[in-house]
């Protein structure tokens, strides 16, 4: 077997190959003298055909056959031979260059992975927040619970605060009626912001059947073009004024929520032991999050065009599922490339950093790890037994797992090279939702 390999670029490869005509031909004979022995023929009994009449019958199929399959096995034998390690499939063409009974010849182009220098990579600032659960947040979250459950009374009074409102209205500007007629039975809870500045305040202060006729500015940043920055006129009348009714924190209320405790303190001690569970989760984010960026901003890669391609292609599927699921038809024009590319670049970036560290350092997944994990999953279900079993039943979802840990193994591993500076961080700003590092998210 001949190889050449041309460099086209500093990832880009052209690797020419010929397989000898007497490979060829050795493979064929193995297959001809297979097909030989059930090869049926008029005159002939099964099987005793005449070894030149099957290779006049079969040949040039079986020809065609033998080359696909040496063509796969010789382009991975070649790798090998000049210790490439591509980064995606090849594309594979006969060459022009063919001679009569001289073998077979084609050329196969693709990318190679880059060099990983993980130099540095002990120089990296991580930063561990410090945080605790005090009293004050316990009593945040029950009065959250509250608010989950909380009820609707109507009122014969003037609106307020926090009260809820049901109404009809209208609005035009420029003359044109925007809303498509009148709007019929809205609901607002006052103090959400969920309508446009100013226009809540209009609404204090007023009673069940009183209308109210004002002017309000749309904010220049406003997402309809039409209406952004115009004053618009707003017509109300307002059908129900209903306050909030939270319920009290007694026996009842606990039982709702699936708790064990039997009194107030008991289930404030069980509130605080789920958000400090929470709390540390939130922590191991945040430092994993670090991490991720610093070896992002770290490591400048010369990416193959080929694994941008499939990140790119892999990040596009949640939306096309999701419009599957509605019905609804979306092409790569509705999910264009420059929407997902900086995000595809950094997840295959921080891939091939991850890969390297693993490789260098003979990393292997702690199998502890992830049976710990699996059963903290698990003891948040009615049968953990059930849940563990689900997940060892089946390679996919382990290898799911094990991934994860993994990572997180890799991540511990840089945190371990590097020195740690615990920063106090308040409770609300640890909690609040934050993007992942996460290589897959």
């Amino acid at each position: 077997m001949q190889i050449s390999v041309e460099k086209v670029s500093d990832l880009s490869r052209k690797m020419t190959v010929r397989v000898p005509e007497e490979i060829i031909q050795e493979k064929m004979e193995t297959r001809l003298k297979t097909l030989a022995k059930d090869a049926k023929l008029d005159g002939f009994r099964p099987g005793k055909v005449p070894f030149h009449v099957v290779k006049k019958m079969f040949g040039e199929r079986v020809r065609g056959e033998v080359i696909s399959a040496l063509i796969e096995s010789s382009y991975y034998e070649a790798l090998q031979s000049e210790s490439l390690e591509p980064a995606g499939p090849p594309h594979i063409v006969p060459s022009e260059n063919q001679e009569q009974d001289n073998g077979f010849e084609y050329i196969a182009d693709f990318e190679i992975l880059p060099k990983v220098n993980l130099e540095g990579i002990d120089n990296i600032e991580v930063q561990r927040p410090v945080c605790s659960v005090q009293a004050e947040n316990v009593e945040k979250t029950i009065e959250t619970l509250r608010h989950n459950k909380k009820e609707w009374n109507g009122v014969e009074r003037c609106s307020q605060m926090t009260d809820r409102l049901t109404f009809h209205f209208s609005g035009v500007c420029d003359d044109k009626n925007f809303t498509d007629g009148k709007v019929e039975d809205y609901q607002l809870e006052l103090g959400t912001n969920q309508m446009i500045p100013g226009f809540e305040d209009e609404l204090l202060g007023l009673e069940v059947g009183q209308q109210k006729v004002f002017d309000i500015v749309f904010p220049e940043e406003y997402g309809n073009a039409d209406l952004a920055s115009k004053t618009a006129t707003f017509d109300v009348e307002i059908v129900l004024v209903e306050e909030v009714s939270l319920p009290v924190v007694n026996e009842d209320f606990i039982k709702s929520f699936g708790s064990t405790a039997h009194d107030v303190d008991s289930f404030k001690s069980e509130v605080k032991s789920n958000l400090e569970i929470e709390l540390g989760q939130a922590i191991k984010r945040r430092v994993k999050t670090q991490v991720m960026d610093s070896l992002f901003d770290k490591f400048s890669i010369n990416l193959p065009d080929v694994l941008i391609d499939q990140e790119i292609e892999l990040l596009k599927q949640p939306y096309k599922e999701n419009a599957k699921r509605q019905n609804q038809v979306v092409d790569d024009n509705d999910l264009p490339r420059e929407m997902f590319e900086d995000q595809a670049k950094r997840r295959v970036t921080l891939g091939l950093v991850l890969a390297e560290i693993i490789r260098e350092n003979a990393i292997q997944v702690d199998a502890a790890r992830v049976r710990q994990e699996i059963e903290v999953m698990a003891n948040t279900y009615e049968k953990p037994d059930d849940v563990i079993n689900w997940y060892y039943g089946d390679k996919k979802r382990l290898d799911d797992v094990e991934k994860m840990i993994l990572e997180e193994q890799v991540i511990d591993w840089v945190i371990d090279q590097n020195t740690v500076v615990e920063t106090d961080v308040a409770f609300d700003e640890l909690m609040a939702p934050q993007n992942s590092g996460v290589v897959n998210g």
